[in-house]
């Protein structure tokens, strides 16, 4: 009988093995739809990694749907849990996360600007128990306006839809606000912290823009299909800062792979898992941006893409 019990496949086998199963908690700051693609990529590439769900590991997955109003509670319910890694996205979530626990390691696949939002010391030395990459969101803020610029040639006046509320995407509004003076260009901010207040602020911006850029923020990512319908409404060319929102409808977008992101993210929690600790791994940045043009809402709103810029796109919707 002791032989039974003890033999591979038995109960007693399969207990220990359960035993083993370490545990991340998976913290999406929007839905389990929206975030699918990033969330496969996280799993094959742990996968390739030799964790493998319901082997090795086991993920409890967690969702935000884009608001603020369960981040503190999920972010405690996964420290209580007792959690080996806890993974997070945005800004938000992140600063959920790193207020609920400065012992179980914590890694972010994106946040705008993770010192800047207090989530890690130094991006050389994180510090704490944090680490992961950062989106370099402002890095890019002005060849965003550009490349929006080139498309519509003769825009002078720019909405620039932001959620104030999250650190991250305050940065990124206030360097679009830099980049358009620069560019001689005027500027009409319009603050959406909820999902009611989409809608009239477009009312807002009717016939005062002649076109939106859409600071990144897990609203607005949530509520994407929304903002594109209205802006093609009001025939609003948009610029974004991920592929996501142009699949959906939105013109452009120019900005990290996420999906590379997550991948990279995987090798965190790896290194994390053989015992690394968070402090002591620096903050990468993203190494491939994607220039993704959306050629159908383009043709809706008689919009020529030059050719140049064509040529340099990453991918194009038809």
């Amino acid at each position: 009988m002791t032989w039974l019990l003890d033999r591979p496949g038995s109960l007693a086998a399969r207990a220990q093995q359960q035993a083993k199963l370490r545990t991340i908690g998976y913290f999406g700051p929007t839905t389990r739809a929206f975030d699918s693609q990033r969330r496969a990529a996280f799993v094959e590439r742990l996968r390739d990694l030799g964790w493998i769900e319901g082997r090795n590991i086991t993920i409890e997955y967690r969702w935000a749907e884009g608001g603020n109003e369960r981040l503190a509670e999920t972010a405690a319910e996964f420290v209580q849990q007792k959690m080996d890694v806890i993974v997070t996205a945005a800004t938000p979530p992140s600063i959920a996360v790193k207020r609920a626990t400065s012992d179980i390691p914590i890694v972010f696949a994106a946040v705008g600007d993770p010192v800047g939002a207090g989530v890690v010391e130094s991006l050389a030395r994180p510090g704490g128990n944090a680490t992961g990459l950062s989106l370099q969101q402002t890095d890019a803020t002005g060849k965003r306006i550009e490349l929006l610029r080139e498309v519509v040639p003769g825009l002078r006046r720019l909405a620039i839809m932001a959620n104030s509320s999250n650190p991250s995407t305050l940065l990124d509004m206030r360097e679009a606000h830099a980049a358009i003076r620069v560019l001689g260009l005027e500027a009409v901010t319009s603050d959406i912290r909820l999902p009611e207040d989409i809608a009239p602020a477009f009312d807002a911006l009717k016939g005062r823009v002649e076109a939106l850029y859409v600071c990144n923020d897990p609203l607005a990512a949530t509520n994407r299909v929304r903002i594109h319908t209205l802006a093609l409404g009001m025939r609003l060319p948009t610029m974004f800062l991920a592929r996501d929102y142009v699949e959906v409808g939105g013109l452009m977008s120019y900005g990290p792979n996420f999906p590379e992101l997550f991948r990279r993210a995987a090798e965190l929690v790896d290194k994390i898992l053989h015992g690394a600790k968070p402090a002591d791994i620096p903050i990468e940045q993203p190494t491939k941006f994607d220039l993704v043009i959306n050629l159908t809402t383009a043709k809706t709103l008689s919009l020529t893409i030059p050719p140049t810029l064509l040529a340099r796109a990453d991918e194009v919707i038809e």
